[in-house]
């Protein structure tokens, strides 16, 4: 028994000794390269970093956002009003890189599980995933939501400069004396006023509404080979077949082989779609501003 102690007493006493001799690590200089890699800002999953995108898509897409997506999703993608997931913590906004998982599902990927198809144009779907990007990019460490500050009111462009753009784009259209008579009594809130106009919902919530069903409907004009041209409210179109309601009441089809017969859609909303992708910050402040002055 004392054998094996003062054996395991020379063993402590050299480790202990070794242990002493050893000279402690050289401190790495600032800056210097190494093994062990440095931990990068930017929150709790620093693999989901992304590159800055591009400022006027950004700009383009928050502006389709507010229009069609906000109600469901929120002003800070953490859910909206009428019930919609929390895209800060979707794995298809989280896992998109330049439109290629939020962009199906907005042209109606997901339709089957409750998430409607948006019509919107391909530039305005990239432009909104984009968006999309920039503000998951915001997030803090462990799960800390995107800081968001309300601005008192949106009324913050020149109503004069807003009216000399109504005046040059939206006057062939739209009249102060006619279907925008009122305008900013029927919607009293600027954000929904301006939401209204920026979608292009004819008639402006005329009757209170200001949706689809409010609007001036879709035509179409089928010319044929011979015959005088019909024109009606356009039903159905596809490939192979096209229906309108004729001014009757009574509905029309025609068989389409390629471009025979000769079809043309006309669509109010079309100039507004096209807008969308070319209209600035300033602009859409500007003519909010002389809008809310149409009482």
């Amino acid at each position: 028994m004392l054998k094996g102690t003062r054996r395991l007493a020379l063993i402590l006493g050299l480790t202990a000794t070794i242990y002493a001799q050893t000279p402690p690590p050289t401190p790495r200089p600032a800056g210097s390269e190494g093994p062990q890699r440095a931990r990068r800002p930017g929150g709790f999953v620093p693999g989901q970093e992304r590159p800055t995108g591009d400022p006027e898509q950004i700009a383009r897409g928050k502006q389709s956002y507010e229009i069609n997506c906000r109600g469901c999703h929120g002003g800070d993608l953490r859910g909206g009003d009428i019930g919609g997931p929390n895209l800060l913590r979707s794995q298809i906004a989280l896992s998109d890189r330049d439109g290629e998982k939020i962009v199906p599902v907005i042209q109606g990927s997901l339709a089957g599980s409750g998430m409607p198809a948006i019509n919107m144009p391909p530039d305005a779907a990239k432009a909104t995933a984009a968006y999309v990007r920039s503000v998951l990019a915001t997030i803090g460490g462990q799960g800390k939501p995107p800081s968001s500050t309300e601005p008192p009111t949106i009324v913050v462009g020149n109503a004069a400069e807003g009216q000399a753009y109504f005046a040059t784009k939206c006057a062939n259209c739209h009249s102060v004396a006619g279907d925008l008579k009122g305008l900013a009594t029927r919607l009293a809130d600027p954000k929904i006023l301006q939401n209204t106009w920026v979608a292009g919902r004819s008639r402006m919530g005329r009757g209170g509404g200001g949706n689809r069903a409010d609007s001036k409907p879709v035509t179409v004009t089928v010319r044929q080979q011979s015959g005088e041209p019909v024109e009606g409210k356009l039903i159905r179109i596809d490939d192979f077949l096209v229906t309108l309601e004729l001014s009757d009441g009574t509905t029309q089809s025609f068989r389409r082989e390629g471009n025979v017969p000769k079809v043309e859609v006309h669509d109010p909303l079309d100039a507004h779609r096209e807008l969308l992708t070319v209209l600035s910050d300033k602009d859409m402040h500007d003519v909010t501003a002389y809008l809310v002055t149409l009482k």
